[in-house]
Parts: C-alpha cells; sequence; structure tokens
C-alpha cells in the first residue's frame, strides 16, 4: 500500500472520528444513543478506495465510538473491540459491493450509490443484533434486546441520510477528481 493510500485511510479515519464526537455532543437521543454520521468517512473510503480501504478506514472509524461506548460505556472491552469491527463490515462490504458493480465507470454512479449504501449496511446491522443479543449476554453480563429498539432504527435512518450524502457526493465531479487523486498512480511511480 502506498503513502498515498496510507494518508488516505488516515484522514478519513480521523474525519470519522471527529464526525462521531460532533454528532455524540450534540445529537444525544437517549441516554447512551446518538444520531452518528461517522459512516460517512467509511462510505467515502469504499465507494473510492474498495474493499480493502474501506475495511480498515472502518476500523478506524470504530475507535472514538468503542471507546465511548466501551470502557466509557456499558460496552466494556467488549465495545472497544465490537464496534470496529461492525464499521469495518460495512466498509468491506460497501468496497466490495462499488468494485463489483462498477460504480466509478457507471454514468448515473450517483444514484447506483444509494442502495449500494443501504445494502453495505445489512452485515453491521446483523452484526449489532448478534452483539446486543448474544456476545453482550455472554461475555459481559448485559445487553438485550431493549436497547435495538433505539439502535437498529437510528442506525437505518442515519445510513438512509448517508445513502443521500453519498450520491451527491458521487455525483459530483469535483469531488470525485479530488479523492481520485489519492488513488491515481503517477507515471514515473
Amino acid at each position: 500500500m502506498d503513502s498515498k493510500r496510507i494518508a488516505f485511510i488516515t484522514v478519513m479515519g480521523a474525519l470519522g472520528n471527529v464526525l462521531f464526537l460532533l454528532s455524540f455532543y450534540l445529537g444525544p437521543l437517549a441516554p447512551g444513543v446518538s444520531f452518528d454520521l461517522s459512516l460517512a468517512a467509511t462510505f467515502v473510503a469504499a465507494l473510492f478506495g474498495g474493499p480493502v480501504i474501506g475495511f480498515i478506514t472502518g476500523l478506524f472509524v470504530g475507535l472514538f465510538p468503542g471507546i465511548y461506548f466501551g470502557p466509557l460505556g456499558n460496552g466494556s472491552w467488549l465495545g472497544l473491540v465490537g464496534l470496529p469491527i461492525g464499521k469495518s463490515l460495512t466498509g468491506l462490504t460497501c468496497g466490495l459491493l462499488a468494485k463489483k458493480m462498477d460504480l466509478s465507470g457507471k454514468h448515473h454512479s450517483s444514484l447506483l450509490t444509494i442502495p449500494i449504501v443501504l445494502i453495505s449496511y445489512v452485515p453491521e446491522c446483523l452484526f449489532t443484533v448478534a452483539y446486543f443479543t448474544v456476545l453482550m449476554p455472554y461475555f459481559i453480563g448485559g445487553g438485550g434486546t431493549g436497547l435495538l429498539i433505539f439502535v437498529i432504527p437510528k442506525a437505518w435512518t442515519e445510513i438512509l441520510v448517508l445513502s443521500l450524502l453519498m450520491a451527491a457526493l458521487v455525483g459530483n465531479y469535483g469531488f470525485v477528481n479530488f479523492i481520485n487523486r489519492f488513488f491515481v498512480k503517477n507515471k514515473s511511480g
């Protein structure tokens, strides 16, 4: 992996964590539940960089949520591990779908972005259900279905909003050119 890709992952990871912090403090919906737009950075990384970059960025984007809902919240060490894994699943899936659908080569790629982003969240959603209903009760004695009543609808609302945002970004010629600079190899290198 070259230095441009590493820098891109680092910037997107930092952006995702900043978006989490902003939304965590500005958008609490209930105790321990906040509107979270941190996956925006994971989606950008996956849509433009592919599955590996999406996966790694998702791991980084999940760090602050993992800390806040893990050791600083009710999730203990499991949150610190589980939340990055969930976000990385979304990055991996989005990158795979974008690559499979050849998103960069499509004329109406912005319209195709909406279902790609929506479908990309399904593995993380299933992991989230397993996290609250199986992993938390087994490993730390908490969790259960109570929080899922808030978390799953909130998450799908976020994903719907992010799918529209990603469609707008993928359809923006200037943004696409800027992001693609991280992935075009120099003729000399």
